[in-house]
């Protein structure tokens, strides 16, 4: 198992430490559903730096990103970051992904902790245009600081006008005295707040900076667990869980970051069956009955059928309910139908709505 920069800050804050993705990473500090309110309420720090980060530069750096990416890169303009996806050969998906443009010819790829070999392998097999590409994984870390007081605690910090930065948008500049650190409108909790991206040797200093300044705003230290439930609360996909290597954008409802106006890897097959139509569709669902929906359990009609099963689910701790995502067959994928969840063989009844669950 792999360290971030900042795993002895974690354990001596008396994290909850387990294995994910090839790391040791805090699962949770205080308790899911603590740490799950202070960010939709104040502001949280993740360490994230298990993720991925490649830099792609030259005259053709665009032209590879569009060959493997189903997002148009080609709309992006310097400072903006895209959500996208690398479908495989197969009607699937090797990763889903972020796409930074830092200028016209120098672009930063953020993709998933335990795809990066697999993601590196797939883009170099198609860069036979000379693109210089720098896999910066183990020697970037990432913090995500989340939650509506996420700017009033960080603005001290920088030069960095926080406040007005756009979603999905990016700057460079200082950070609690570091030069050269990413600031980016991200993340993966609806919550709001940005995720920093600087060399691991500015991790103690920027991680204590950090508290340091949002003392006023209660800040505190939040793990993987309540990223889990903030992120399935939006309908965001995890990696894995509700989206992989068998499933396919269109089936997933990433539609919208499949732009058929370029050509990229399988595009031809995802525009025959975006046109043909769906079997199967990702669906948020709420329980009706007393259960909690978990990962792989099978998903059933009034009589008993299969029709799918749940890929993410859990007691949402803003809704106080329980919810999850899955695919279903068509024909049970409009808003309102009613569905059965098989726990421990007995079907407990269940909705379909509409994402995001939390509003």
């Amino acid at each position: 198992m792999k360290n971030t920069a900042l795993t002895d800050k974690h354990i001596a804050l008396g994290a909850k430490i387990v294995p994910f993705a090839g790391y040791n990473m805090p699962v949770t500090y205080e308790g899911i559903n603590a740490e799950h309110a202070t960010v939709r309420n104040g502001v949280g720090v993740f360490d994230v730096s298990h993720m991925g980060e490649f830099i792609l530069k030259g005259d053709n750096a665009l032209d590879l990103i569009q060959r493997v990416t189903s997002n148009d890169a080609s709309k992006l303009f310097d400072g903006k970051v895209q959500y996208s996806c690398l479908p495989n050969k197969d009607g699937g998906i090797v990763d889903d992904l972020l796409v930074y443009r830092i200028d016209e010819k120098s672009y930063m790829l953020v993709v998933n902790a335990s795809n990066i070999e697999k993601d590196w392998n797939w883009i170099k097999q198609f860069n036979d245009k000379d693109v210089e590409m720098h896999n910066i994984s183990d020697k970037t870390s990432l913090l995500a600081i989340q939650g509506p007081k996420a700017a009033d605690a960080l603005q001290t910090l920088t030069d960095v006008d926080l406040a007005s930065m756009e979603y999905y948008t990016f700057g460079k500049g200082t950070f609690a005295g570091v030069n050269n650190v990413i600031i980016s409108a991200t993340g993966y909790t609806g919550a709001g707040g940005f995720e920093i991206y600087f060399d691991n040797e500015h991790a103690d200093k920027i991680w204590d900076a950090i508290f340091e300044a949002g003392k006023a705003y209660n800040i505190k230290p939040i793990g993987l667990g309540a990223r889990d439930t903030l992120r399935l609360e939006m309908g965001f996909c995890l990696y894995g869980n509700d989206i992989d290597d068998s499933t396919s954008p269109i089936e997933a409802g990433l539609g919208w970051i499949t732009k058929f106006t370029k050509e990229f890897t399988n595009s031809e097959a995802l525009l025959a069956q975006k046109e043909a139509g769906i079997q199967k569709k990702l669906v948020g669902f709420e329980m009706i009955d007393r259960g909690i929906p978990r990962h792989d359990y099978e998903i059933a009609d009034a009589d008993g059928n299969i029709i799918g099963k749940v890929t993410s689910g859990t007691q949402a701790p803003s809704l106080q309910k329980a919810i999850g995502m899955g695919y279903v067959t068509k024909d049970f994928s409009k808003e309102g139908t009613e569905i059965f969840i098989n726990i421990r063989n007995t079907p407990i009844k269940a909705k379909v709505v509409k994402f995001p669950f939390y509003k």
